[in-house]
C-alpha cells in the first residue's frame, strides 16, 4: 500500500523550539508503522525551513549548525494542477535532483510562537492543505493569555484577576499597575502573555519581586500579566480532543513541581530524562482528586475548548483552591507537549491512536472547508466595473 505523505512541521522561531522537536521526534517515532510517510519539515531558529532524513533522528540536533548544513532547504509549491507539494529549493547532492512531495495532510508540532499562534495555520489555509489542531482564530486566541481569559469570562468560566500590560504602559504608568497588581495581594504570578511552558513566569511576594519579574519577562514578551495567586495551588490539567461541536475530556491530572508553580525545569527536565519532553515531568494519572472535581473540571476543559473556537486536540490548565475547590481556568496549550498522549494513554488512546484520531479531525474539518462556496462569480473586474471605477478615481476632484 502506498504510504501517504504527512508533513510534521516542528522547530520554529521560539522560545520552545527544542520542546517542539521532543515532540515532533516522538510523533514521528509512533506513526513508524503507520500508513503515513513522515516528511520533516524543520523551521530553524531564525526561520529557515528545511527537510531531509537526518532530522528523523534526535541524537543530529545536538549540532544545530551541522544539522542545517546537512539538509535541504524547502517550500510549500502548487503544481500545475494546482495541489501542494513540499518541494525541496535545491538537490540533496552533487547528482541529485530537488524531490518534490505531494502533501496528503500537516502535522503541526511547534510549541509557541509564530507555529502555534495561527501564523503558521494561516500558511497551511493560504495553500489550501490539510492540517492538525487548532485554525487560525482558535490558535491565536490560544496563544494570548489575555484573550483567552477575556472570552472565557464572557463564557461564564471563572478565571483568576489580573492586569495586563505592554512594555509602553510600564515605562509611563508604573505605579498605577503595582498598585492595581498589590490590590490582589502579595504573592503575584508575572506571565509572558504569549509564551508557554512556563517560560518568563515568576512568583513575586514583595514590590521588589515584582519589579524584577517583570524585568525579566519583557526579555520574552512585550505584554504581560500580574495575576493573583490561588492560595493554597493545585494544578489541574485536562486534554481535549475533536471540535467545537463534537469534542471530549481525558482524564485529568495533576502535575508536581518543586515550585507552586511549575517551571520549565519541572515539565522538561525532571522525571525520565529530557530527551523524553513533557512526558517526562512528575505527575499523578488520573488525578487524586473526587470524581466530582474530575466532572467539574471536564466539563469547564470541553467548555473552554469550545468558546475559544479550538480544533483537534489541546491541553487545559486549571488553578484550583485545595481547600475550597474552586477551580479557574489557567491558559490552553492549542499544540501541547508530546501532545498530552499520556493522558490519552490513560483514557483508552494508545499514541498511534490519537496521532490517526487527530490527523482525521483535521482532514475532516478541510473537507468542510472546501465543501463550502469559496469564490463567487462577478463581472467586477469586466470592462464596463473598471471603466466605473476609472470614474470613481475622476469623481474625488
Amino acid at each position: 500500500m502506498t504510504q501517504k505523505n504527512l508533513i510534521v512541521a516542528f522547530g520554529g522561531v521560539s522560545p520552545e523550539h527544542e520542546v517542539s522537536v521532543l515532540t515532533a521526534i516522538q510523533a514521528i517515532s509512533a506513526l513508524e508503522d503507520s500508513s503515513y510517510k513522515c516528511i520533516p519539515l524543520y523551521v530553524t531558529k531564525s526561520g529557515r525551513w528545511l527537510t531531509g532524513e537526518k532530522l528523523l533522528d534526535l541524537s543530529n540536533f545536538k549540532e544545530l549548525s551541522k544539522l542545517e548544513n546537512d539538509c535541504v532547504s524547502c517550500a510549500f509549491v502548487k503544481d500545475e494542477t494546482g495541489k501542494t507539494q513540499l518541494k525541496e529549493q535545491e538537490g540533496g547532492g552533487l547528482f541529485s535532483s530537488a524531490k518534490s512531495y505531494p502533501v496528503y495532510a500537516v502535522l503541526c508540532a511547534f510549541h509557541g510562537s509564530e507555529g502555534e499562534n495561527g501564523a503558521f495555520q494561516g500558511v497551511c489555509e493560504m495553500m489550501n492543505v490539510p492540517y492538525s489542531g487548532s485554525g487560525v482564530l482558535g490558535s491565536s486566541l490560544g496563544m494570548n493569555k489575555v484573550k483567552a481569559k477575556l472570552v472565557a469570562a464572557s463564557n461564564g468560566i471563572p478565571v483568576t484577576k489580573a492586569v495586563n500590560f505592554y512594555e509602553s504602559d510600564w515605562e509611563k504608568e508604573q505605579d498605577d499597575i503595582i498598585t492595581i497588581a498589590e490590590g490582589y495581594s502579595y504573592p503575584l504570578i508575572v506571565k509572558p502573555v504569549s509564551l508557554g511552558s512556563s517560560i518568563g513566569v515568576a512568583i513575586a511576594n514583595s514590590r521588589d519581586e515584582l519589579i524584577d519579574a517583570v524585568e525579566t519577562a519583557f526579555r520574552y514578551d512585550e505584554h504581560l500579566l500580574i495575576e493573583e495567586a490561588v492560595n493554597p495551588l493545585m494544578e489541574i490539567n485536562c486534554s481535549v480532543l475533536g471540535t467545537p461541536d463534537d469534542c471530549r475530556a481525558s482524564v485529568c491530572e495533576k502535575p508536581l513541581g518543586q515550585t507552586e508553580t511549575l517551571s520549565f525545569e519541572d515539565k522538561y527536565q525532571s522525571g525520565e530524562g529530557a530527551d523524553k519532553g513533557m512526558a517526562s515531568a512528575d505527575r499523578v494519572i488520573p488525578a487524586d482528586i473526587s470524581d466530582e472535581l474530575t466532572k467539574k473540571i471536564q466539563n469547564l476543559a470541553t467548555k473552554t475548548f469550545s468558546a475559544l473556537d479550538a480544533s483537534g486536540l489541546a491541553r487545559l490548565d486549571f488553578l484550583v483552591n485545595a481547600n475550597t475547590e474552586e477551580v479557574y481556568f489557567n491558559e490552553i496549550n492549542t499544540i501541547p507537549g508530546s501532545f498530552s498522549f499520556y493522558l490519552w494513554e490513560k483514557s483508552g488512546l494508545n499514541f498511534t491512536q490519537l496521532l490517526n484520531e487527530l490527523i482525521e479531525i483535521g482532514l475532516k474539518q478541510h473537507r468542510a472547508k472546501n465543501g463550502r462556496v469559496r469564490s463567487y462569480e462577478t463581472n467586477l473586474l469586466s470592462e464596463k466595473a473598471i471603466k466605473g471605477i476609472k470614474g470613481l478615481k475622476g469623481s474625488k476632484n
